[in-house]
């Protein structure tokens, strides 16, 4: 990635959990999601939440939303800086080890020699937003997967919110099937292909931009054995009814980027579609679902 890439804006403050739920539910329902991704992590002095921008937010708008969704204590701590898109990449993977999931590693350029010949090496160099697979939720996600395709091997696959393109990198690599992988955000549609080429996927990974599951591509391409949706809760809500139309008789979903609070309303969301729990991962707070259509 070139060293002139234009400069973004992150927001960030520290919370409790509950607080960072409270953001990570109903800020995606008021930004612009073409330019602007929330993320949540929890570390030994709490909840960090950051917001990336990739235009100059309007701050005082910013600060007030927080206050309406989390209160004036919230908003207070926010707190924004510019970066630029080098300086994510370098704090992303830069002296990180690699991610290791069931037959998976995750791992950065500066790793990429180091990976067991027997092992399905994903080399992602993040882009700004975009995940590279040191979080809880992608590797619950990888972990879902591989003990997914020890059972049986899904054919068509439908990645949501691709972000990085790992999960839709790691079927296709380990599975040898088509891949249908989407992003609500342009920018992670150009991270996955460049992510799908370094990866040598690209032939089995097609990646489109598209808002929800409404877009003629998907009805074509289902039904799905396999979905893979590492997003929100509010959004996995709203999908819930459109997904379990695209799965397939038998097919899996696997189901993250939820906190503990957020279970049981995922499980009764699917559940409602008709679709059985299997599995449930939990990892560094996040916890992954993986459900199945009779």
């Amino acid at each position: 990635m070139s060293a002139a890439a234009p400069p973004a804006t992150l927001a960030r403050l520290m919370a409790d959990q509950a607080t960072a739920r409270h953001i990570m539910d109903a800020l995606p329902e008021s930004i612009d999601p073409d330019t602007t991704a929330v993320s949540a992590s929890e570390s030994s002095d709490g909840w960090l939440v950051e917001i990336h921008f990739r235009d100059p937010p309007d701050e005082a708008a910013i600060r007030n939303l927080i206050d309406r969704i989390a209160g004036p204590g919230a908003a207070a701590a926010l707190s924004f800086a510019t970066i630029t898109t080098t300086d994510w990449v370098h704090k992303s993977l830069e002296g990180l080890n690699p991610v290791e999931a069931g037959r998976f590693i995750v791992h950065g350029a500066h790793d990429r020699a180091r990976i067991p010949a027997h092992r399905i090496g994903i080399e992602i160099e993040a882009a700004l937003a975009f995940g590279t697979g040191h979080h809880g939720t992608t590797r619950g996600c990888l972990l879902a997967l591989d003990a997914i395709a020890k059972q049986r091997t899904p054919r068509r696959i439908l990645d949501v919110g691709t972000g990085s393109g790992v999960l839709a990198i790691a079927a296709a690599r380990r599975l040898r099937k088509k891949v249908l992988a989407s992003d609500i955000d342009p920018q992670a549609v150009n991270a996955a292909r460049q992510n799908a080429r370094l990866n040598r996927a690209a032939p089995w990974i097609e990646t489109i931009h598209a808002t929800g599951l409404t877009a003629r591509r998907f009805r074509e391409g289902a039904p799905f054995d396999l979905i893979l949706a590492n997003i929100l809760l509010a959004p996995l809500r709203r999908l819930a009814h459109p997904a379990a139309r695209l799965l397939a008789p038998g097919g899996h979903i696997v189901l993250s980027g939820l906190l503990p609070g957020d279970a049981a309303a995922a499980l009764s969301a699917y559940g409602a579609q008709g679709l059985r729990f299997q599995r449930r991962i939990a990892l560094e707070g996040w916890v992954t679902f993986v459900m199945r259509r009779a």
